[in-house]
């Protein structure tokens, strides 16, 4: 009888480790499955309806987290002139995230609209400061977001390759002050929510070893990439490669921050999409359904077989034609949303599982 309960209190260890492995790192960090829905209350406000699997109406919020779904990301915007990703909407969006009992992911963009490579453009509000007076109110913001927020993840910029906040925090001409603020970030989250992971993060693959290098002082925890074919190549080895290395030398934690890919190539609004012709995705997936979930079981091996890997977020999840088949100012994302024309959830969803 004693060997029995030994072997069968032994079995119960195997099952539960094994059951647990996939969900965790190994140094026992949850392994994060994301999904960008910044767009979700402005969506939801003109009526839009999510479906899940079986055709049900259902919150899209719920559906990603019954498919494993575990952080949600949310960009903010400081003053935006639009009616999206201001600081009352997201707030009020970080605690439904909550109350579902996921984590909340803040992409801190410090501009009143979409920041990239491209574009940093500092908030209306800080024009005609002098650099330590907007210094002083980057840190107030930064503290404000951290207290009524209170983020699990905090990233600081959106896809700063170049630096953030321009003029004054442009990495190319002005590196002191680009640093300056990042450290300044730093401290200031340390100090008001030490449990809040610090996040950089980094749009591609070509020049991010030379920008962690640049920014190796600074006190954060994860390395985020975009990585998107159609602008970053298709290869994802090199990408693995890429986050290997990253991974190592700065002993960081990395995350693919920003993914996506078509389920079809076709349109069902009369906005412009991002991707519609066959040379713009990877030649290994086709541009339909299942070709969409297969990216996305890739960039989530590839993640989790990378040493320092500890997650991934889906981008546009949300973002389907909202306006109409007739909209010419809906969505240029439609066909690589994760719910499809009919607003039904897509096979892709399993990932999260």
């Amino acid at each position: 009888m004693k060997i029995r309960i030994k072997l069968i209190a032994l079995l119960y260890i195997l099952i539960t480790f094994s059951c647990s492995k996939d969900e965790v790192t190994n140094n026992s960090q949850e392994f994060i499955k994301a999904a960008d829905l910044s767009m979700l209350p402005l969506i939801e406000s003109e009526g839009t309806i999510y479906y899940n699997n079986n055709t049900i109406p259902e919150d899209a919020l719920l559906t990603l987290k019954k498919a494993g779904c575990n952080t949600i990301r949310i960009r903010l915007w400081h003053t935006p002139t639009v009616n999206q990703s201001g600081f009352n909407e997201v707030k009020a969006l970080a605690q439904r995230v909550k109350n579902n009992g996921m984590k909340v992911w803040l992409s801190v963009h410090y501009s009143d609209t979409w920041a990239d490579p491209g574009n940093q453009i500092k908030p209306s509000a800080w024009n005609s400061l002098t650099f330590m007076q907007l210094k002083a109110q980057f840190e107030n913001y930064t503290a404000t977001i951290l207290n009524e927020i209170q983020p699990d993840i905090f990233q600081i910029g959106n896809e700063i390759n170049n630096g953030f906040i321009f003029p004054e925090g442009n990495l190319t001409s002005n590196e002191s002050q680009f640093l300056s603020l990042l450290a300044s970030a730093s401290t200031v989250i340390r100090a008001n929510s030490p449990s809040t992971k610090i996040m950089l993060h980094y749009a591609g693959i070509d020049g991010a070893s030379w920008f962690f290098s640049k920014t190796a002082a600074i006190d954060y925890d994860y390395i985020g990439l975009s990585y998107y074919p159609i602008w970053h190549g298709t290869d994802i080895n090199l990408l693995q490669q890429t986050m290997t290395s990253l991974g190592q030398t700065h002993n960081k934690k990395v995350l693919v921050a920003e993914t996506s890919y078509p389920f079809t190539l076709d349109w069902n609004d009369w906005t412009n999409n991002v991707i519609g012709l066959p040379n713009q995705i990877h030649p290994n997936f086709p541009a339909s359904p299942e070709g969409q979930k297969a990216f996305l079981q890739q960039i989530k091996n590839t993640v989790k077989n990378t040493p320092n890997g500890l997650g991934f977020c889906y981008w546009g999840t949300e973002w389907i034609a909202f306006r109409g088949a007739t909209s010419t100012n809906g969505s240029s994302w439609e066909n690589q949303a994760l719910w499809d024309f009919n607003h039904k959830a897509l096979p892709a969803m399993s990932v999260f599982e």
